[in-house]
Formats: structure tokens, sequence, C-alpha cells
């Protein structure tokens, strides 16, 4: 058998997990830092009018910030991309895992190589499809 790092297919497979496991963290991170900065500044508001803070330039900054981060939210998806590249990411392992054990369909491939690149690509464009079609539901299209 063929040390599996020497295989294209295996190396475009750990280099997919790579990115959608980087781009997944940052897509969870950025959704959480945005989610926060609104629940923050929505409690903070009304707490600053309650203890006699009515600066009126402060407290409209304060609500537009709101109303920014939620179009910076909606327009990037940061949620949707955070939860479809975290899926690919794993199914990507499952794959890897599967591979690596000769498991489910690698048990019985005639060619497990040429399964695995079939088997990788067909994930990546799954993805890419869902994004694609998420973009598209927006009004954005495919950018």
């Amino acid at each position: 058998m063929t040390d599996a790092a020497e295989l294209p297919a295996f190396a475009r497979l750990e280099d997919e997990i790579g990115w959608y496991d980087r781009k997944s963290r940052y897509s969870q991170q950025t959704f959480k830092i945005l989610k926060l900065w609104t629940i923050v500044i929505a409690a903070l508001v009304p707490l600053l009018t309650t203890f006699g803070i009515h600066d009126a330039r402060v407290l409209a900054s304060l609500t537009a910030s709101i109303a920014v981060v939620e179009a910076v939210q909606q327009l990037n998806q940061y949620q949707t991309n955070w939860i479809l590249y975290r899926s690919t990411c794993e199914a990507l392992k499952h794959e890897k895992y599967l591979y690596l054990s000769t498991a489910g369909p690698y048990s019985t491939a005639s060619d497990r190589k040429v399964l695995l690149a079939e088997r990788v690509e067909g994930l990546v464009s799954q993805e890419h499809a869902k994004w694609t079609s998420n973009r598209e539901e927006k009004g954005e299209g495919a950018k």
C-alpha cells in the first residue's frame, strides 16, 4: 500500500480539512464577537438612560452600532458559514479516517485512491453548492 501522505487526493484532503477548520473557527469567533457586542450594547443603552446619561450623541452612537454590527453579520453570514464549514470539515475528517482504516466504501473499492479523490471532491462541491445557494437566497449572488 502506498503511503497515504504521498497521494495527491490525500494531500488535497488534508489541505481542505485545514482550510475548512480555519474558516469555521474564524466564522464562529467573528459571529460570537458580533453577537456579544449587540447583546452588551442593547443592555447598556437602557441602563445608561436609567442612571442619568441622556447624551443623545452617545446613546444614538451606541444604538447605531447595533444596527451596523447586525448588518455586517447579515451581509457576511458568519453563523451560516461557521455551520457549513464545520459540517464540511467533519465530513472530510470522516472520509480521512474511513480511508486510513480501509473501512466503509474503501473496504471493497477496487481503487481506493480514485474513490478518495471522487468523494473528497464531491464533499467540497456540495459545500460550495450550499454556500452559493445560501448567497442566492439572500439575494447576493455568488461572489
